[in-house]
This record gives C-alpha cells, structure tokens and sequence, in this order.
C-alpha cells in the first residue's frame, strides 16, 4: 500500500501521538505539528481517506482515530524497512572508511620510521566512551529476536535472542520507541539502575525482554574489537649498537612482529595520557620489559567525537628527543586534517 506525501505524514503523525498518549487522536490535535502547516479540515478529509483504507479506526462516534492493525502492519514495515536501509549504508560507508583508513596509517608509519631512523607504530583510531545511536528490534521467528545495535561511529553489532513465546507487532513496536527513546544518545555508563528499573516497568510483562536487550547493548558497546596496529621500520634498531646485541635485537623484532606487547604498550599509555598526548618513557620507565632498554615516546591523535588512536616510536635512550616530540605533534595536527579532507 502506499500514500502520498501528505498522507503519510498524518498517518504518521496519528501513529507517534497515540502510542505516546494512548487516546484517540483528533484533527485539531494533527494540526499542531509545525511540519503539517495544514488546516482543520484538510486534515479531516484526509483521516476520512486513511480510514477508509481502513489504516485508522474511530473507536466511539465523534471521537479521534486510533491505528487499525492494518496501520501498524503498514507502520511497522515502514519503520523496518527504513532502519533496514540505514544498517546497510552505514556497513558499506564503514567498510570504505576502514579501507581508507588503513591505506593512510600503513603509508604514516612507514614515513614516520623512515624520517626518524627509529621503529615505529600507529594504531586504527577507537571509539571511547562510545554512545548508542539506536536499537532495532526484529521478529526473526515466533522464537527469535534480531536486536540491531548502532553505536557512535556508525558500528553495527547484531545479537540474536531467543525466547519461548513470540511477541505480536504492537507490542515490538512500542518496545522499539521506548528503548529508542530512552537510550539513544547515552554512553553504557549513563545506563543506570533507576533507569534500567523505569524502563521495565514500563514495559510490564514484557520486562525481560529489556533485560535481554540491554544485555545485549552492553556487550556491543563495550565488546573489545581487535586493535589494529602498523609498523614499520623494526630493523632500525641495528644501526645503534647497544640494541643490537643478538638477544635484545631479536626481543624487539619478536615484539614487532607478534603485536601482542605493542597492544599491552597502548593500553597502558593510554591510560597515563598528559594533557599534551605525548609521553616519554626512558629506559626501566617502559611499561613493556622487552623495551627497558630502549626510550618509547607516544602519542594519542584524535578524530573528533572521542575517537583517538596511539602513535608510537621506539629507539634507543640517545634518541633525538626534540626532533621525535615535533615530529608526533606535528603529526598529531595533520591526522585530523587528513582525515577531513578524506570525508570530503
């Protein structure tokens, strides 16, 4: 079935209002909504039309309408078909981005060792703090659920619930707006107890439904994807003596190529990050031992909206400290500039 622009816009219009109200929904009421700019009347003729495609249904004589099963089918549909679409754009714009990424830090890093003489490191940027964008929910079967969770960067997580009795369309489209309207915007931190609590009363009997969906909010936004991590320039560490004795040289390299210290580095910098981005670590300071005989100096880059990732550039402890402190803060600078220009 389809309707016309203005149509869809009183359907849709009667649909919002009465699920947040719960009573019949009148013309004078419709009229009020600033995108309509439509009178009385012209609302009354077509609420008629919506009623005879028998989408709307008047309850008691000269009472508003209220959505017919066959207007939440419709509503329903709608609403599914658009988050549908949403999903597969923001997985494909996710797949180019993370390849257009990836091309720009793997030619940094190279760049970066070649310029410093050192062995260096950049991570993929991360999302902290992230915040939910929004929830979809979805009948797979009379036994399975699919809950969609969109977060902050566009990060598509999908985790199917099962349940031993099916939910009706009414009853998963009220929960949809309720845990939209709840949640969306909010990082897992700001999901509290009270909130929690209002929103299972508020959704009655159907409460562990909320408890299984939020379950499954948690885990998506705090789900601990891979860190992606270049490198380049490890051999570096044979031009400087005091490094290359067999032993240390193969520790580093080993390090290098294995990835698991350099991901125990970031974590662990990261957490002591100084209001400048970049610290220095100088021999026994180095959080990771294959590296206490080694200077570590990192830095975090952001890329707006709490996404940073980690710069890393490993030598020995006579490294040339201001050149590697310029270098990072003026590569600190042109990521983000680099980055913008890319979403040109």
């Amino acid at each position: 079935m389809r309707l016309d622009d203005r149509k869809w816009k009183i359907f849709n219009a009667i649909i919002k209002t009465y699920l947040e109200t719960g009573e019949p929904v009148g013309s004078r009421t419709i009229s009020k909504y600033a995108d309509l700019n439509l009178s009385s009347a012209t609302i009354r003729n077509e609420m008629a039309d919506l009623e005879e495609m028998g989408l709307i249904i008047q309850p008691h004589t000269s009472a508003g309408r209220i959505p017919s099963d066959k207007g939440y089918r419709l509503y329903v549909d709608k609403l599914m078909e658009k988050k549908e679409q949403e999903v597969k754009e923001m997985q494909e714009m996710l797949i180019q981005k993370q390849d257009r990424m990836e091309s720009i830090l793997k030619q940094v890093v190279k760049v970066l060792a070649n310029n410093t003489n050192y062995a260096t490191l950049i991570s993929s940027p991360k999302y902290h703090r992230t915040k939910l964008k929004f929830i979809q929910l979805s009948m797979i079967s009379e036994e399975q659920l699919l809950a969609v969770v969109v977060t902050e960067g566009n990060i598509v997580k999908n985790k199917m619930l099962h349940f031993r009795h099916g939910l009706d369309n009414e009853i998963l489209l009220k929960l949809n707006i309720l845990l939209n309207t709840s949640l969306n915007g909010l990082a897992m931190e700001e999901i509290n107890l009270s909130l929690i609590s209002r929103l299972k009363e508020q959704a009655g009997i159907h409460s562990e439904v909320v408890n299984r969906v939020l379950d499954a909010v948690a885990e998506a936004i705090q789900m601990d994807e891979e860190l992606e991590i270049y490198t380049s320039g490890a051999t570096n560490i044979f031009k400087y003596p005091e490094l290359s004795d067999s032993s240390r040289a193969s520790e580093l390299i080993s390090a290098f190529e294995e990835k698991k210290e350099l991901v125990n580095l970031i974590n662990e910098t990261s957490a002591e990050e100084a209001g400048t981005g970049i610290q220095v670590y100088i021999g026994n300071e180095t959080p990771i031992q294959t590296m206490r005989d080694c200077s570590v100096v990192t830095a975090t880059y952001e890329l707006g909206s709490g996404m940073q990732g980690t710069i890393g550039i490993i030598g020995p402890k006579r490294m040339d400290y201001e050149k590697v402190v310029d270098t990072l803060k003026t590569l600190k600078a042109q990521l983000d500039v680099v980055f913008d220009k890319k979403e040109e």
